[in-house]
This record gives structure tokens, sequence and C-alpha cells, in this order.
């Protein structure tokens, strides 16, 4: 009986691609996923902006009321038992979201979406509301994806569709928070899936706009600003040509890049400790990174938040930071810095659910800002300041995400200016470079492989079996190179004509072949299904 309710689900299917189109189908359930997701984040981003600002007003009355201190941290204490019974409850909220959605992108594992969205939701903005160190961005991708595997369960879409619009859910979510289209879509192939096929493309590329469209109409309707997320920073009147501020670049970027190294290394020590923690059921460790926020909130808030307001005030066109106990400029970034770094790495150790986008390019603007002032002495003119701290943001960015393009298109979003373009991409190569020599893998990448390994999902079985490939399936036609196979999954040998070879990416398969897929699929995987979708029916032995 359940084989033929999934044969009359699996020819159901079949038929509506026939009607549809499998382009069309991709094109209209993307730009329902973007629609809900460019409501939804945007929705969510407003509220974490008016909780940032909420939280620097009550964190300034209590520096003038030292009195009421306790209060506060009481405040913290409870804040941390609440997030952490909802992080016990709800796994999968843990962190910034990012490396589960990325997961449910590969098909590596599968949530709830609906508890999985409400409960980022909710757990991040009272993280943000409470001061902690939290950009609303990481989740801002958990909440799209979320929303992607909504409407694609929803609609009763297959497993394959499902990851293409959790995909694109993801993407539209980072654009709208950083209301960066071009970044979005370049975080679907070079971190999300980190290939490109042409239905990846289709599904994040219209996903993206519709999602921005919905952003920027909600924006104007609500008279709220529509424009560069830094627009303090100028680079008019710097000489970015100069062959000295090349070598200004290099130096910084160098000294960026071992930073990021050390953040890399420090958060998954961290980590390591944080899981030593056993009291109160593991509840217990959410007292550390929520207590030691309020002490950082209550020294400077540049340190509270996602770091967009920090950031801001280095810019040239910005009044300044304000200043830590009247300290010299270089002693408060210094000082900033060093909080920001460590407040950061202690909130992903203990998998506080905020996110840790904008906090890594806070930190790698402070220090780019301390490389300014620096260099500064060493001859660079003032003008290049602002260059200098926009590309050591993407220095630091890359050398723990390992994700280059995303960081350099992000910096060129952020501040609606090209001019750095080539200077960035040399900081941002020399970043990269030196995340290879000290073996740094990307950071999400790593935290997914610990999770699944935590959740039992790391435990694989061999799977091998053939597939004949149905005419009018996403297979027939198609060099393997363009399909999304599943996560772990190879084709490794072609059968046509009673002949069989060993295929590469330009193969190109069509209907009647015989192949066989081969690979490690954990257990209850959802892979065989996505095959036969792809491909066709398995082949009788």
């Amino acid at each position: 009986m359940q084989g033929m309710r999934e044969s009359r689900k699996n020819r159901g299917r079949r038929h509506f691609r026939r009607r549809l189109g499998d382009g069309a189908q991709l094109v209209l359930v993307g730009a329902l996923t973007g629609a809900f997701a460019g409501m939804l984040v945007t929705l969510y981003t407003v509220l974490a902006s008016m909780a940032e600002e909420f939280s620097r007003g009550y964190y300034g009355f209590f520096r003038e009321n030292p009195a009421f201190i306790p209060l506060l941290f009481l405040t913290l204490a409870l804040g941390a038992v609440i997030v952490g019974g909802v992080v016990r409850v709800l796994p999968y909220i843990r962190g910034s979201g990012i490396p589960q959605t990325e997961g449910a992108m590969r098909g590596l594992m599968r949530f709830s979406w609906y508890r999985s969205l409400t409960g980022m939701f909710a757990s991040s903005l009272l993280c943000i509301f409470l001061g902690m160190s939290a950009g609303a961005e990481g989740p801002s991708i958990l909440i799209g994806g979320s929303t992607g595997a909504g409407v694609s369960d929803a609609l009763r879409r297959s497993a394959l569709i499902r990851r293409y619009q959790v995909t694109g859910g993801a993407c539209a979510g980072l654009a709208v928070a950083f209301n960066a289209p071009l970044t979005g879509v370049a975080f679907a192939f070079e971190e999300g899936q980190k290939r490109f096929t042409p239905e990846v493309f289709v599904s994040s590329f219209v996903a993206v706009a519709v999602a921005v469209l919905v952003r920027n109409a909600l924006y104007a309707l609500f008279r709220l600003p529509v424009g560069a997320y830094f627009a303090t920073f100028s680079f008019a009147q710097a000489d970015l040509l100069a062959p000295m501020f090349y070598v200004w670049v290099l130096f910084a970027a160098v000294l960026v890049a071992l930073a990021g190294v050390a953040f890399y290394f420090a958060l998954f020590a961290a980590r390591k400790l944080f899981a030593k923690v056993r009291f109160f059921k593991g509840i217990g460790k959410f007292f550390i990174p929520f207590l030691l926020a309020g002490g950082a909130g209550l020294l400077t808030a540049d340190v509270m938040g996602g770091g967009h307001a920090f950031i801001a005030s280095l810019g040239s066109l910005s009044p300044g930071m304000e200043r830590i106990f009247s300290s010299p400029l270089w002693a408060t970034l210094l000082i900033v810095f060093v909080l920001k770094f460590l407040v950061t790495v202690v909130n992903m150790g203990a998998g506080v659910p905020c996110g840790a986008f904008i906090p890594m390019l806070a930190v790698g603007a402070g220090l780019g800002a301390l490389m300014s002032l620096l260099t500064q002495t060493m001859g660079m003119p003032v003008s290049s300041s602002d260059a200098l701290i926009v590309i050591c943001m993407a220095v630091f960015f890359t050398t723990v995400v390992r994700a280059p393009v995303t960081g350099v298109l992000m910096t060129v979003e952020l501040t609606w200016n090209f001019m750095f373009l080539l200077p960035a991409l040399i900081g941002v190569a020399a970043g990269y470079l030196i995340g290879d020599v000290f073996r740094v893998r990307p950071v999400y990448e790593r935290l997914l492989d610990e999770m699944l390994a935590e959740g039992g999902v790391g435990r694989t079985h061999p799977y091998a079996k053939r597939y004949t490939v149905a005419a009018g399936s996403p297979a027939a036609e198609r060099t393997l190179r363009d399909l999304l196979l599943p996560a772990d999954v190879r084709i490794t040998s072609v059968e046509r004509g009673g002949r069989r070879f060993i295929p590469d990416g330009n193969a190109r398969l069509l209907a009647g072949d015989t192949v066989v897929a081969e690979g490690e699929l954990a257990d209850g995987s959802d892979a065989p299904e996505q095959l036969a979708e792809i491909l066709g029916p398995p082949a009788e032995s």
C-alpha cells in the first residue's frame, strides 16, 4: 500500500512537471518563497533594530544609575535560563543558524521548519534585546531557509525542490538583512551548495529578487530609509591606485588574517570547553555569555548588538565613536576590538542563538581602524582610511568563513561603492592564503560537521544502487556537473547500449542510460527519493 501511494505521488509530480515545466516550477515556487521570506525577514530585521536601540538606551540608564546594576544581571541570568531552555528543546536553533541551514540545503539534515523559524525568531530577538553581541543576519538566513522549506511542504513539492527552495529562501534572508542581492546569490554557490547548477541559480535569483523588492516596498511604505548599509564611508578623496596603498593593504591584510586565524581556533577551543559544562542540564553554560555581555555592555555600547552602529562610527562622514573613559582613540578601538572578539567567540562557543555575520565584520572593522591609525604613522594619507577599514572587514570575514567572493561583494554592496574593488581583491587573496597556511576550514562547514556528529547524523552506511535515466527527468540530456545530486553521492558508472564507462563532470546523460549511484548515506536520509526524482526509477537487477 505504501508503495502504491509513493507511486501515485511520483506520477503526480511528473504530471505537474510535464504541464508546467521544471524551470517554470522553480520560478513560481521561488517567487512565492521570496515573497514570504521578504515579509518575514523584513519584519524580523526591523524588530531586531528596534530591540538593539532599546537595549542601548536602558544600558545607558544602568551606567548612569549603578545602584540598579544588580537588577540588570538578574534579568540577564533569567534570560540565560529562558534561551538555554529553548535551545535544549529546539537544538537546531543553536548558534547563528547558518550551519544547519546549509545542512538542509545539501540534504544532510531535515528539521521542522515552523519550530525552527519561530524558535530562532523569538530567541535571537531576546538575545539582541538583552544586549548580546548578536546580529540579525545569521537568524535571517535560517528564517528565510525555513520559509522556503515551509512553502515547499505546503505545495507538497519533492525532496529535490525542497532543497532548492531552502537555498533560495536562505539567500533571500541574507539579501534582505543586508539589502545586498548579489551577496545573497553568491552565498548560494560559494557557501550554501559550494557548486553551480542552473536550478540553484534560478531558485536563488528569483527568491532574492522578489524578497528584496518586497523589503524595499515595505521600507518605503513605512517610510524607513532605503540606502547603503554603511553610508558613512567615503572614498572620493582617496587615491586607491597609488602603489603605496597596495603596500598598506597587504601589510594590514596579513595582520588581520592572523587575527582571523586566532578567532577561528579560539572559537573551537571555546566549543570544547562549553561542551564540558553539564550544570543545570547544560543550560548553565548560557550564564557565561549572558553575564559577560552585560559587563561588556556596561563598559561600552559599541560591543552590543551586531555592530552596525560601531562600524558606521568608523567612517569619515560619521561624528565619530564615543571614547571609553576619555581614553585616546587607539585605546578605545583596542578595547572594543578585544571585547567584541571575546564576546563573539563566547557566544558562538556556547551556541547562543544569535547571528555572528555582522559581529565578525565589526571585529574586522575595529582591527581595520587600528591598522589605519598605525599605517597613518607610516605615511598613509588619512583619506585612504575608510577604504582600508572596509577591506579589513572583508579580509577578516574571508579568513574565517573562507568565502572570498561573498566577502568582497558584501563590502561593495554594504557601501554602494566599488572604487576599492581591486585592492580589496588583493587583500582578500592574502587573507585566504594565510588561512590555507594555518589549515583553517570554512567555519560554518566545520560547525555543520560537528552538529551532524553530535546529532548522530554522522553515522553513515555504504549506498550503491542502479537507476535508469527516465525521459523527461531532470537528468536527461544534462551533464553531470549541472545536476544537484544529494551530498556525498556520486555517479560512478554509466551503461549505454551495452557499453559501460566512468563519467566525468562533462558526461551527458541520455534517456535509457543505466547509472550507478554510490556514496555514504546517513540513516533515514531521503537521498534515494531525491535520486529517483533526478534520475528516474531504480533499475531492475
